[in-house]
């Protein structure tokens, strides 16, 4: 049983709410490093909240015995070629969440790229005010992920997996 493929999803499931305990309590300390303390556990549990989204995807991929089932990329199993040569109703439904760019799961798609880009130059004003330079207003620094949000996916990502283990159950 333990090497089932459920028990990475829960796993990680349960990493993720460990770090979001431990950034509660970083909040609720008066540590020197408390913003550090917090940042850590913010890309820990994104980190573990991506994991459990990539052992749901290698839970159905196994399920339904498809050939590329042990893809390390999520992204993989959410493209809508896949339910070309596969179609599952499962899968179809974690490509649409994750193609509508307003569901939880393409925001953690999108925050867990995050973690892999590289820190950008915040924008600053020229020195000499009589020159004139353009600025932009398009660019919006995104607040920082709040430990409710990510609660939120990972309530929503624990729901989804015990109601797709319900219809991927053989009986």
């Amino acid at each position: 049983m333990a090497n089932e493929r459920y028990t990475r999803t829960n796993q990680k499931l349960f990493y993720a709410g460990l770090a979001l305990e431990s950034w509660a309590k970083a909040e609720d300390g008066q540590a020197m490093n408390a913003l550090a303390l917090i940042q850590a556990e913010r890309e820990a549990a994104l980190f573990h909240l991506y994991g459990a989204l990539l052992g749901l995807c290698h839970e159905i991929a196994g399920y339904y015995r498809l050939p590329d089932s042990a893809v390390p990329q999520a992204e993989h199993y959410l493209r809508a070629d896949i339910l070309v040569s596969a179609p599952s109703q499962e899968l179809g439904e974690l490509v649409e969440l994750a193609q509508s760019t307003d569901s939880w799961l393409a925001q953690l798609l999108k925050a867990y790229a995050g973690l892999h880009r590289p820190p950008q130059e915040g924008r600053t004003a020229k020195a000499d005010p009589a020159l004139i330079s353009a600025v932009s207003l398009d660019v919006v620094d995104e607040p920082p992920l709040s430990r409710q949000t990510l609660e939120d996916w990972r309530q929503a990502l624990k729901s989804l997996a015990r109601r797709f283990r319900e219809t991927l159950s053989e009986w």
